[in-house]
């Protein structure tokens, strides 16, 4: 059942848990998430970005998740949700595709711009029935800093001071924040901002977004959760278990049978998201 991605973070932020959103490319991935999230009762957020409309078709890709969750998953919370869109231009497209949850992704704009733009969409969001998430902060990409070794974090992380001006200006329905986390492979800080993200939850009451968190574990995760984050952002622990169980069969499997050669790293998929719904705390909850 798809419903609001505000809906489903809202609820998991009242109730101390917290709804991963899983990345998607195709058809694999796609029921390798709807599979874990039945087999564990938990909502689930989809996501997708512009490089996956670039690989897959926005409406394809779209229609190819909300038919299979309609057709198989009727029962379980879904919401499909375009994550990073960087321009007004994408944004604007998913919305036109139908999506109900978009990223308006300018957190690596001056404040102000940030602000005016995440705005701008926010009006034509919620005119659709939409929600938004925007981003304060920048967390960072490996390849976008030169200096990673004398990295100024001050420089990313979220500004507790301006995220209450923020969220009244723009109106977003949810907001990504920064607290030392990182994208990818890039080397997230040593520690985690705990002060500086319950300084945040002091000034705002919106479900915050945590992207770059993929190999978070343990207490940092529980700590987290407690001050006030209702939704991980999963795509790298993921698509390492759909890769690594990929090239481990490759080399002995003489299949031709391309279903034949896909479904253990289907399966590896699966079972990544399950352990992710398990920590979040979400199982159970659908």
């Amino acid at each position: 059942m798809i419903i609001s991605a505000k809906k489903i973070l809202t609820e998991a932020q009242k109730s101390g848990y917290a709804v991963g959103a899983f990345n998607t490319v195709n058809l694999e991935t796609t029921w390798a998430i709807l599979e874990a999230a039945a087999e564990k009762r938990s909502p689930v957020i989809i996501q997708m970005t512009e490089k996956t409309f670039q690989y897959g078709g926005g409406h394809a890709m779209y229609h190819l998740v909300k038919n299979i969750a309609d057709f198989y998953f009727p029962d379980i919370p879904l919401a499909i949700h375009l994550d990073h869109g960087r321009n007004v231009a994408v944004v604007r497209e998913a919305l036109a595709i139908g999506f109900k949850s978009v990223m308006m992704d300018a957190s690596t704009l001056p404040y102000e711009e940030n602000m005016e733009s995440t705005a701008a969409i926010v009006r034509e969001a919620h005119v659709k029935g939409a929600t938004v998430q925007g981003e304060l902060g920048n967390v960072p990409y490996k390849g976008e800093i030169a200096d990673i070794e004398h990295m100024d974090w001050d420089r990313y992380m979220t500004n507790p001071a301006q995220a209450d001006a923020y969220v009244r200006t723009t109106a977003v329905d949810t907001l990504a924040i920064g607290i030392g986390n990182a994208h990818g492979s890039f080397p997230e800080r040593p520690e985690p901002d705990f002060d500086r993200l319950a300084a945040i939850r002091e000034r705002i009451n919106l479900p915050l977004v945590l992207h770059g968190a993929s190999d978070w574990e343990g207490e940092k995760v529980d700590r987290v959760i407690r001050l006030g984050v209702a939704c991980f952002n999963v795509e790298t622990a993921t698509k390492t278990a759909f890769i690594q169980t990929l090239r481990q069969t490759l080399p002995t499997n003489d299949a031709v049978d391309i279903r034949k050669i896909l479904m253990p790293a289907r399966e590896a998929f699966r079972e990544a998201v399950k352990a992710k719904m398990d920590l979040f705390g979400s199982s159970g909850r659908a």
